[in-house]
């Protein structure tokens, strides 16, 4: 009798398969989204205008590189709160302009803020997206200034935002990308970009360089031309 009923409930256990398992709960949004790249904080912009900057930054020297000149159409990529963007204002003079971009709202009222006081009308503040700094086609030279790192987080990331630039330019303008140092010390981020790496990223964006200047004891600037390929 016993075995009777142990191949009754065989036979019961077939006709009645297990409940499939529940599916799996879905993935958590926040898991599955890409990191955001970490932007400059605005509350920290003080901190840009140390009193020494145009020691070490050596702004002459960066627009001299590009070919800054009076009456030229130029833009600051990733301007922050516009401290380049007023050595740029002075040198294209009244007959020039020159687009401060940033993609922080934050950062652009503060640029407005900053030309009302210096009293600059050349200055059209411009905000961007991450991979297309919505700049107007025809410039003489874009620079971007100790902002790069911030653009190619995740690595990879500045390539779309090159190939907009490369198409905003002037068949010779000049793309300068002003970076720190690896292992150079000063004021700057710890974490920075080889310059070897900005060379790779702004390849695959249509671009050549053009030439690499170092600026001690801080800082390299490259700049880039239109691949002619």
């Amino acid at each position: 009798m016993k075995h009777i009923l142990m191949i009754v409930a065989a036979i019961a256990s077939l006709s009645h398969p297990a409940a499939p398992a529940p599916p799996a709960p879905p993935a958590d949004p926040a898991q599955s989204k890409t990191p955001k790249p970490k932007l400059f904080d605005p509350l920290d912009l003080g901190l840009l205008d140390a009193p020494d900057r145009d020691q070490w930054s050596k702004p002459d020297q960066v627009m001299d590189a590009l070919a800054v000149a009076e009456g030229l159409k130029v833009a600051d990529v990733g301007a922050g709160g516009g401290w380049f963007t007023i050595h740029l204002s002075r040198r294209v003079g009244p007959n020039g302009v020159v687009y401060a971009e940033d993609i922080q709202p934050e950062m652009i009222e503060a640029i407005k803020r900053r030309m009302q006081h210096a009293n600059l009308t050349n200055v059209k503040p411009v905000l961007g997206m991450p991979n297309d700094a919505r700049l107007p086609a025809g410039l003489d030279a874009v620079l971007i200034a100790d902002s790069y790192p911030e653009m190619d987080d995740p690595p990879g990331s500045a390539v779309p935002l090159l190939k907009n630039l490369a198409r905003s330019l002037k068949p010779q303008g000049r793309i300068g990308i002003l970076n720190f140092t690896p292992g150079g010390g000063g004021p700057g981020p710890v974490e920075r970009v080889a310059p070897e790496a900005v060379v790779e990223r702004a390849a695959e964006a249509g671009l050549q360089l053009i030439k690499r200047e170092d600026l001690p004891p801080f800082l390299y600037l490259l700049v880039f031309g239109r691949s002619k390929s």
